[in-house]
């Protein structure tokens, strides 16, 4: 029963962080962007929710809050880089700065959501389907539903006009030029959508913990990288299988790899370090694979 428990939690911060996953598969693997502005723009999520859960606003509509005030950071960066010519990895750090005194000013060092508040996991709509479940396994399966929902979504906008056209300027910018579209903009609207998830997620961990830290960002954009390399690695031979799809296997496997090195008795202040090893093995472990199939 513990077991199962355990194995319950572990699959819901995997879909939970799959969310944040979504948005740095867009900035890394198709803008081909390295977006520190995730650092920033996750507990920027969690402090907007954090704030107005406490003064009680809807809780879902405090997702929407929240992931459009994440848009707009990654608008900011996307305009730093794109309008000021400032490089992309300069961007998004002036950026991630910005937040976290930002972050600090909304909601302090810390907050704290008391139990009486309702968050997305025991919202009435949710009560109603879901009240006669243990909270865990309704964090799981509103967490499950997010997860897909926000796949889905992103799948069918990566076939418009438009999600074509992000595809493109991280694959080929010239060819976006040639179809007399500006490159710059679309790569902001890709920044856009991004931070917009990663505080979407942001959003979710602050209502599934009842709680924000103005230091909670810290290693966010490492994380993300390793879920979508973790993802991407794994289904490198099986290309009918959607990024979105590898990416979200990717969150799963990665919290599970964490929580089983919790099991064995790691302790919490080396939960950082264990994460930057497992990261650095499986850039070695993808690109020695990645050689392998190209000397083939």
């Amino acid at each position: 029963m513990v077991f199962v428990d355990l194995l319950i939690s572990t699959l819901t911060q995997g879909f939970i962080y799959a969310l944040l996953s979504y948005g740095v598969f867009i900035t890394y693997k198709i803008l081909d962007f390295p977006d520190l502005t995730v650092d920033g723009s996750f507990p920027l999520g969690a402090a907007i929710t954090g704030v107005l859960l406490i003064h009680g606003v809807n809780p879902f509509l405090v997702l929407l809050i929240s992931a459009a005030i994440g848009a707009l950071a990654g608008f900011i960066t996307g305009y730093i880089h794109v309008r000021l010519g400032v490089r992309d990895l300069l961007a998004g750090i002036i950026t991630m700065t910005a937040l976290f005194s930002i972050n600090l000013q909304i909601a302090g060092s810390n907050l704290a959501v008391g139990r009486d508040i309702d968050t997305i996991f025991n919202a009435a709509p949710i009560m109603a389907m879901l009240g006669s479940m243990p909270l865990m396994m309704r964090k799981f399966i509103v967490s499950l539903i997010l997860a897909l929902v926000v796949k889905l979504l992103l799948d069918l906008y990566l076939k418009t006009k438009s999600g074509l056209l992000l595809r493109a300027v991280g694959d080929n910018s010239t060819l976006v030029t040639t179809l007399a579209k500006d490159k710059g903009t679309t790569k902001i609207l890709g920044l856009v959508i991004a931070n917009a998830l990663v505080a979407l997620c942001g959003s979710v961990v602050c209502q599934e913990q009842r709680s924000f830290s103005s230091t909670m960002g810290t290693g966010q954009v490492v994380f993300g990288l390793a879920t979508v390399i973790i993802g991407t690695t794994l289904f490198r031979r099986f290309g009918f299988v959607k990024g979105t799809t590898a990416v979200l296997t990717g969150s799963i496997f990665y919290k599970i790899c964490i929580q089983v090195a919790i099991s064995l008795g790691l302790p919490a202040n080396l939960l950082k370090l264990a994460m930057a090893v497992l990261f650095l093995v499986i850039l070695v472990l993808g690109d020695r694979k990645k050689g392998g199939a190209e000397h083939a």
